[in-house]
């Protein structure tokens, strides 16, 4: 009998990685989106099965963290061994302008989850990967940071985390739940959010260099971050899921590296280098040099003398809009745990995964340009 996964959250990044990963494991995959008039699973469009197929390893239900009785009737019908919970208003900077709704879904949609399981009286089967956040240590009190280490949250979207996180290890504890935390590190992807920084930067430096945008404005660009990849991310997760015991771990990389130094990294996937200069508010990143080879390689020889022209302009400013009203200036995670219990390692590192983005941006902003310019019949080039 194939196993059962129900992920809550499966249309966004780490959901989709982590479907396509249980499935080749020969998983069953029941996931939860949230209804909308547009469909919204381009992530996992290729895994998708028609409803009318037998035997389907996919199936999608509407539900949504902030209505009990739908995920109650969700869990009941599915009867998971095993549920991801990877949905959440996840944007840092928009948990300040929507704290309530934030609160809401990831905060008590928790609670909901772990208190269908204990209703259903599927304590005995289902195990509970709850997806907690680095966020959660905010002003950090230690570096590096560990499983032991305080949190302070900063944010609507950490404190709604730290809820998730203590009533996770309460329903563990009172109600003897295999249930866990894990306290991911910040983790990126092709498949990232539009809206995410990193994601914001690599589409960025594609479309300047294929001159479809001057300028990209970004907040603090003193942030530093523990980044890794999504794909090795999903791997944790189902590792923590897989041990007799339930805990909570960290993972992530142990590398900090500032979003000034991420942008100078995706621009040098091109060729290009570029200089700050400035401070605060009026920092700027200028564009230096160019390796022409590499240029040709990653974007194309067409776009060269357009872009060789570009050289001491402007591509990177800074703007207050940007930042948060409480700022986390840095996250570096110790994942010794995961590394020792778990036995998980990560296979990318920063290069690695700033390439797989830059590779898919150009990609992706290649055919937006030419989408652009009416070129729908040479679209089939780049499939």
């Amino acid at each position: 009998m194939s196993k059962v996964a129900l992920i809550t959250g499966i249309t966004g990044q780490d959901g989709a990685y982590l479907a396509e990963y249980l499935i080749k494991k020969g998983y069953i995959v029941h996931g939860i989106k949230r209804r909308s008039s547009m469909f919204n699973t381009d992530r996992i469009d290729h895994l998708y099965q028609d409803p009318h197929v037998e035997n389907r390893n996919l199936i999608l239900h509407y539900g949504d963290l902030t209505d009990s009785l739908n995920l109650t009737r969700i869990i009941g019908e599915t009867q998971p061994d095993e549920i991801y919970n990877l949905a959440a208003m996840s944007h840092v900077k928009v948990s300040f302008d929507t704290p309530e709704y934030t609160a809401n879904a990831d905060g008590l949609g928790v609670l909901r989850i772990l208190e269908a399981v204990r209703l259903l009286n599927l304590i005995p089967k289902t195990r509970i990967y709850q997806a907690s956040t680095s966020e959660l240590y905010g002003l950090v009190q230690e570096v590096p940071q560990k499983e032991t280490t305080p949190f302070y949250p900063r944010s609507p979207y950490a404190v709604a985390k730290l809820y998730g996180y203590w009533i996770t290890v309460n329903y563990r504890e009172a109600y003897k739940m295999h249930a866990s935390n894990g306290i991911l590190f910040n983790h990126e992807s092709p498949l990232r959010g539009e809206t995410f920084v990193t994601r914001k930067v690599t589409r960025a430096v594609s479309r300047i260099a294929l001159g479809m945008q001057e300028k990209v404005y970004m907040g603090n660009l003193s942030s530093k971050r523990d980044w890794g990849h999504a794909k090795d991310y999903v791997r944790a997760m189902y590792a923590i899921l897989q041990q007799d015991e339930p805990s909570d771990y960290v993972i992530a990389t142990g590398i900090t590296t500032t979003i000034r130094d991420f942008l100078k990294m995706a621009f040098a996937e091109i060729g290009v280098e570029i200089v700050f200069k400035g401070e605060s508010v009026k920092e700027v990143a200028i564009l230096n040099y160019i390796d022409e080879n590499v240029f040709i390689k990653r974007v194309g020889e067409a776009y060269l003398d357009a872009f060789r022209k570009r050289i001491g302009e402007e591509v990177v400013g800074v703007d207050p809009q940007y930042f948060r009203p409480t700022e986390v200036d840095l996250l570096i995670g110790d994942a010794t745990k995961a590394r020792t219990r778990l036995g998980w390692e990560p296979k990318y590192d920063l290069n690695a995964l700033i390439e797989d983005m830059m590779l898919n941006d150009i990609k992706l902003m290649k055919k937006e340009s030419y989408l652009r310019k009416g070129g729908y019949e040479i679209l089939n080039y780049f499939e």
